[in-house]
């Protein structure tokens, strides 16, 4: 399998997606990081990989101003279409530079991975404040975790989703015009990779964040599959003209889950791995 490379094509369709799909970032990220950071109103945030601004709109009034990255047109177009009070801009990670001026914190909420991590990091050490943090954000905000512990409604059947996805896509998750890089499911390994790639860019840490788990939160159908529809590997384009038979597959399958379309799910953790610039 050749090395995977991004493209425009990546998460192409589901923008529109995310804001039902993915569960909102907890507000105790914001209050975390204004605890850690010592966050006043000063200074500049960029969130990169921004997607639809999800985290960026949850962490911009903690900055004098706010800075959204994304690669994806359609991403930005979402993210505007919320808010004009950030500086929403198309752009990869790794056309990060100084032009952009200096910044607080700099922050990437479930992309690192997608990226040529060793540039980006040390693209992000040149535009970081001396005493400004590197915010890694590891979470899953499409749904919550597996398990048989009872609760007050269904639980959505996400395995059975997957073998419904392999079933018209195939057994290689794909991701753009390739398919999806080894490291997406953050993980143990993830984590430590990523240490090193901070570490040889020249920051100190991490300090670790833990918020959650533990939330229970109700869902319904078209919320559910807004998020399969919110990943790479089942975003809409890559069904091309079979997408609404997948669509009616889906559904079918959701209801035979849960007679009344409604579902809950147990949040999942979210970690934050905070890395200051080495002295």
């Amino acid at each position: 399998m050749s090395e995977w490379q991004w493209d425009e094509t990546l998460y192409a369709g589901a923008a529109p997606y995310y804001e039902t799909g993915r569960v909102p970032y907890p507000a105790a990220i914001a209050d975390a990081l204004r605890a850690e950071l010592g966050l006043d109103g000063k200074g500049r945030l960029l969130d990169v990989g921004c997607g639809p601004g999800s985290l960026t709109l949850l962490l911009a009034p903690l900055f004098a101003a706010a800075t959204g990255i994304d690669g994806s047109p359609d991403m930005i177009a979402a993210a505007s279409a919320r808010t004009a009070t950030v500086d929403w801009r198309v752009m990869r990670a790794e056309d990060i530079s100084p032009v952009l001026g200096r910044f607080r914190a700099v922050t990437f909420a479930q992309s690192f991975h997608w990226l040529d991590r060793p540039k980006v990091a040390r693209l992000v050490r040149e535009v970081l404040e001396p005493d400004g943090s590197c915010v890694l954000v590891y979470a899953t905000t499409h749904g919550g975790v597996s398990g048989a512990d009872p609760l007050p409604l269904p639980r959505p059947p996400r395995d059975e989703f997957d073998r419904l996805i392999t079933a018209y896509l195939g057994t290689i998750r794909r991701a753009g015009k390739g398919t999806r890089p080894d490291r997406e499911r953050p993980g143990d390994d993830t984590l430590l990779a990523d240490d090193a790639v901070l570490a040889s860019a020249g920051f100190d840490g991490p300090t670790s964040l833990t918020i959650g788990p533990g939330e229970i939160v109700e869902r319904d159908e078209d919320a559910i599959v807004a998020s399969v529809f919110s990943l790479s590997y089942a975003a809409p384009s890559l069904f091309g003209e079979r997408k609404p038979e997948f669509e009616r597959d889906l559904r079918a399958l959701l209801r035979r889950a849960s007679r009344g379309g409604r579902f809950c799910e147990e949040l999942r953790e979210t970690r934050l791995e905070v890395w200051r610039p080495a002295p």
